[in-house]
């Protein structure tokens, strides 16, 4: 039994738990890949607190979070809401709207650049249909947000579309048949009976979007590097699509400051786990 448990705990150890120590170790140091190790007690986490970069790569974060898992969820219950109703294809539906999750993120980060560019992109060409003049998206602070937030709520809604399904084929015919006979119209028997059911669901969507959220580097990296400028570009304009796990990568990975991209990696892990808390108490508040 030992020898077939074995192999999880060996890749474990070598991929996750060393990892682990080693990151704390270099946390409390200020190594930049050769030379000594200097051992510097806390002045990182000390420096860490008092970091503009981060405190700005913090407030992007959380807004990044808001403005891409609010639009998901609402976009996934319609959909799901959809699909669960008898709609003809719905089969095709289904697997169309995992397609997203499935597809890379760098791909579909080149995709969406293009969409929301500044001479050529199809985001400015609707706006100048209804007379709006274009927007410089990749090069403000908000039209930066807009797009990547964008592009990470279309990335995983149809993936919690087919969550929400799930549990909505799990409420019992009975109870709306019910509801009906009672006189519950669709709206009121929405907000009184499928929504208060469906709360363990959302529960899981919004933490995982939550802990997804703040751990977003992919959507920034691609959106932000793909205006030009290599390392210094990272962010973007006034770094206002700098979020934490991408700041952590500029500065272990180009500045090779990897003792203080330690520091930040804690930082990122501890912020996810306050967050991921509250999350969780809020909303088991409001099912009780």
């Amino acid at each position: 039994m030992y020898l077939a448990v074995a192999p999880y705990f060996l890749l474990f150890a070598v991929f996750s738990a060393i990892p682990i120590v080693f990151t704390m170790f270099l946390a409390f140091t200020d190594w930049r890949g050769i030379g000594e190790w200097n051992v510097i007690g806390l002045e990182n986490f000390s420096y860490l607190i008092h970091d503009p970069l981060f405190r700005k790569s913090l407030k992007n974060t959380l807004i990044l979070w808001v403005m891409s898992t609010v639009p998901c969820l609402t976009l996934a219950t319609l959909l799901a809401l959809a699909l669960n109703a008898s709609v003809r294809f719905s089969t095709v539906y289904r697997v169309a709207y995992l397609v997203p999750n499935i597809t890379s993120l760098v791909a579909m980060g080149i995709l969406f650049s293009s969409i929301f560019s500044s001479n050529f992109g199809i985001a400015n060409a609707m706006l100048n249909l209804v007379g709006i003049d274009s927007v410089r998206w990749l090069q403000t602070e908000w039209g930066i947000k807009i797009a990547i937030s964008t592009l990470s709520a279309w990335s995983f809604v149809g993936y919690n579309a087919l969550i929400i399904l799930a549990g909505l084929q799990s409420i019992e015919k009975q109870v709306y048949e019910a509801a009906q006979l009672d006189g519950a119209g669709p709206v009121r028997t929405f907000f009184s009976i499928t929504l208060p059911m469906l709360r363990p669901i959302v529960l899981f969507i919004t933490i995982m979007s939550t802990i997804g959220s703040l751990q977003s580097f992919t959507e920034s990296q691609v959106m932000t590097s793909s205006q030009g400028g290599g390392a210094s570009s990272a962010g973007g304009v006034g770094n206002s699509g700098l979020t934490m796990v991408l700041y952590f990568y500029s500065v272990a990975f180009q500045e090779n400051r990897y003792g203080y991209g330690a520091t930040i990696a804690w930082g990122v892990m501890v912020v996810v786990i306050v967050f991921t808390i509250i999350n969780w108490f809020a909303t088991r508040e409001r099912s009780r």
